[in-house]
């Protein structure tokens, strides 16, 4: 595809929408899906055929709307109006705007939910087509790789990403432009861009959200990054259990092969790229690099002792820059728009949005996008309504089971990865689950060590080992089995995972442990000394 060709096909599919009386975008992702969603989809097509009304009225799929708790969701471009709970019943009321019918279920832009978040990286999220090119490129999609291919040398898109003071959203926040300028001047001949797409925290389902709804944007983002650091070839890693995300990889990556958007040659310059994809078989331990590297290349997926780094000798020895979704679908909008623009959003130190997959006990349950450093308050009670009525709100796990626990006097700390640090846990990948007062702190911290345990990979003793003396500590404790002695071993335990496990999988295993020992001592001292459970809700409460 040459420039013109990529404003011509623009122009054409607004032009195509501009005739459109009216466009009903039904979620199609898996939160959605699961709650009847292509049940929902199939009515309302049936509804606009059964009006004559098809040259008029289009419906189509699109990426996730956020509020998953409320799906199947719909949204109407007539009056930019959104449906909750929709159901095969009410593809009449929809197609027709009959408010009064749907009285109750009626979402707008204004509301608290939507009202509260800043959305870039979801901002075509109820606007674009997931599984067609050509609503991407409507919205300014492959613009950014336009320039970067013509406009820009590759030291000044590596320039402008560390102008962006971009960090890694796969947990660690590592300056992404400091990790690209390391790749870049290797002067190695071949270098290998990676998505990591291996995505399994529990709870959490951004980047596989991201990759359902908005495919195109990780693929631009990519191949920017392929431009930048010297690359023809990138993969993206995903994990086998989310069939949908990998449905929809390889159908944009198909088409943006046959628009020439990838592939040699792109947009007739001397830069060619590749995306090829990867699936793994759902190894918790492959979303660290090196094991990740490892699977790729038909290994066994185990870490390996570092350095070198990636950067170094990473992919069959050769340079490679390893980014998550979330940090590649932030790419283009910085080209776009300058690392300035970038930098002026969200926490000093910490830039841009963040994307956050908010489960368990609150109202508003999904996907939430706010600038980094928006408070804990303002992300549960604001925009996420609170928790259920009759309870109170105990803590919230950030990190996934590398995280910790927040309770409730650090409600007002801003969700930055300074910050989170400070008071004991992580950013992570974006996980937050809520926990109010029906939750056992001992069981939750049980929960995250059985579930390391189960995933350690064993090549190293500390993790292989101490996952399993940790998880029967409290196991015994949430039982009514107990010792006084089991605090001292728990904690001796954390220091030597922490001091010599070969990965960050064991070096944080036992991060959920510390932060409830730190901050609900109490609730561990009643299930050992007074043999009960606070809370009432472990293995201990159900046999009192």
């Amino acid at each position: 595809m040459t420039a013109d060709g990529l404003r011509q096909s623009r122009e054409a599919e607004l032009d195509r929408q501009s005739r459109l009386k009216n466009r009903i975008a039904c979620c199609s992702v898996a939160g959605c899906l699961a709650g009847g969603g292509d049940a929902v989809r199939a009515a309302l097509a049936e509804e606009v055929k059964a009006q004559g009304a098809s040259a008029e009225i289009e419906v189509c799929g699109t990426g996730c709307m956020g509020l998953c708790s409320r799906g199947p969701l719909v949204r109407s471009s007539a009056g930019e109006i959104t449906y909750a709970e929709v159901k095969p019943g009410d593809a009449a009321a929809v197609v027709r705007s009959d408010l009064d019918s749907l009285n109750g279920r009626i979402l707008r832009q204004s509301d608290p939910f939507f009202a509260g978040q800043r959305r870039l990286i979801l901002a075509n999220s109820g606007k674009v087509d997931p599984e067609k090119i050509a609503g991407y490129i409507a919205q300014g999609g492959y613009q950014s790789l336009l320039r970067a291919t013509s406009e820009m040398t590759p030291e000044e898109i590596v320039a402008e990403v560390k102008k962006s003071k971009l960090r890694g959203r796969g947990g660690a926040g590592y300056p992404a432009g400091l990790k690209w300028e390391l790749v870049a001047r290797h002067p190695s001949a071949t270098k290998y861009v990676i998505c990591n797409a291996d995505e399994g925290d529990p709870g959490a389902f951004m980047n596989r959200s991201v990759l359902e709804g908005d495919p195109h944007r990780v693929l631009e983002g990519m191949a920017i990054a392929g431009r930048a650091v010297g690359a023809q070839q990138g993969y993206i890693y995903a994990r086998g259990e989310s069939p949908l995300a990998i449905e929809r990889i390889r159908t944009a990556i198909d088409q943006a092969q046959r628009e020439g958007l990838l592939g040699g040659r792109v947009f007739d310059s001397d830069f060619h790229f590749r995306i090829d994809l990867r699936i793994g078989a759902g190894a918790y331990v492959c979303g660290e690099e090196t094991a990740l590297i490892a699977s790729i290349e038909g290994k066994r997926g185990q870490p390996v002792l570092r350095p070198p780094y990636p950067p170094e000798s990473g992919l069959w020895g050769h340079p490679t820059l390893i980014n998550n979704v979330e940090t590649f679908a932030n790419i283009p909008q910085i080209i776009e728009n300058g690392g300035d623009w970038f930098a002026g959003i969200g926490a000093p130190a910490s830039p841009g949005t963040k994307i956050f997959a908010v489960a368990g006990r609150i109202r508003n349950s999904g996907l939430v996008e706010v600038p980094i450093g928006t408070s804990l308050r303002t992300i549960l009670f604001e925009i996420g309504g609170g928790v259920p009525e009759g309870y109170e709100f105990k803590a919230a796990q950030t990190g996934g089971p590398a995280g910790g626990c927040i309770p409730a006097q650090y409600l007002d700390v801003p969700m930055d990865y300074d910050s989170l640090t400070g008071i004991g846990t992580m950013m992570g990948s974006g996980g937050l689950i809520v926990m109010d007062t029906s939750s056992c702190m001992v069981d939750v911290a049980r929960f995250f060590m059985e579930f390391c345990m189960d995933e350690s990979c064993g090549k190293c003793i500390p993790c292989r080992a101490g996952t399993v003396q940790m998880n029967e500590i409290l196991g015994r404790m949430t039982s009514g089995e107990g010792k006084e002695a089991d605090f001292a071993m728990l904690e001796a335990l954390s220091g030597l995972l922490v001091e010599a496990s070969l990965c960050g999988l064991g070096r944080a295993a036992p991060n959920p442990v510390l932060s409830t020992l730190r901050h609900f001592r109490s609730e561990y001292d009643a299930h050992v000394r007074e043999r009960r459970c606070p809370a009432g809700s472990c293995r201990m409460g159900a046999s009192a």
